[in-house]
């Protein structure tokens, strides 16, 4: 499996709040929060790591220079506009063929709900363009509502807004495959942008889109969060 993380945020609100350390750097259970979520893809027979940080993180980039990985690694360092832009920039990693997993470095999970996770996506049916991770569990400021076919786990929409029958919101994981990137490269030309966006042009192209639940997954946005997700990873 090929992964990629999007570190390139600014952490601003963080930084507002009184954390000192750039978000990637932050430590969860004895790790900064990106050596764990690194840790976890090479578990999951990761192939290839893709890092995209933004031209200002000079310490988050000089901690990863300094990583010693036992798989292909690949560091972008560039600013973006958005974090479909950030995936623009590191989508350059993976193979024209095969499957990878995209996720932000702030998208806190169990390391054994992501194995099976990983391991369904491993082995989902022929025909099947991507596993996207949702939860019932909402903390997020402004979550994206993912909309399923009754009586299946097939993605028929992303909605900005709650709905009536809503169990599921996109929880900042992404399995894809090939045809993702063709979707992503005219989004990228057509000046589309924000990841929510290209979640449901995947959708209106006609990828077969499952979703796949994980119990919580908690984001990492302020200073508070942190206490949460340590308590959360750690219990």
């Amino acid at each position: 499996m090929h992964y990629a993380i999007i570190a390139a945020g600014e952490g601003s609100r963080l930084v507002q709040e009184g954390v000192a350390l750039p978000k990637p750097l932050v430590d969860l259970d004895g790790r900064p929060m990106i050596k764990r979520l690194i840790d976890i893809m090479l578990d999951n027979n990761a192939e290839s790591i893709a890092i995209i940080v933004n031209e200002q993180m000079t310490q988050v980039r000089q901690y990863l220079e300094s990583l010693k990985l036992d798989t292909e690694f690949r560091l972008v360092v560039k600013t973006t506009p958005s974090s479909m832009h950030s995936f623009w920039e590191v989508s350059r990693a993976f193979p024209e063929s095969g499957k990878f997993v995209l996720t932000t470095v702030d998208t806190i999970f169990r390391a054994d709900d992501f194995a099976a996770y990983v391991e369904a996506f491993e082995n989902a049916p022929a025909g099947t363009d991507g596993y996207m991770g949702v939860t019932s569990f909402i903390d997020d400021e402004k979550p994206l509502y993912v909309d399923v076919e009754p009586g299946s786990m097939k993605i028929s929409g992303f909605k900005d807004q709650p709905f009536e029958g809503m169990k599921y919101i996109s929880g900042g994981i992404y399995g894809l495959t090939a045809p993702a990137l063709d979707v992503l490269r005219t989004c990228i030309g057509t000046g589309i942008s924000r990841m929510r966006n290209y979640q449901r042009a995947l959708v209106e192209s006609g990828l077969r889109l499952q979703a796949w639940p994980f119990p919580k997954i908690v984001d990492v946005d302020h200073a508070a969060d942190i206490a949460t997700a340590r308590e959360f990873i750690n219990q």
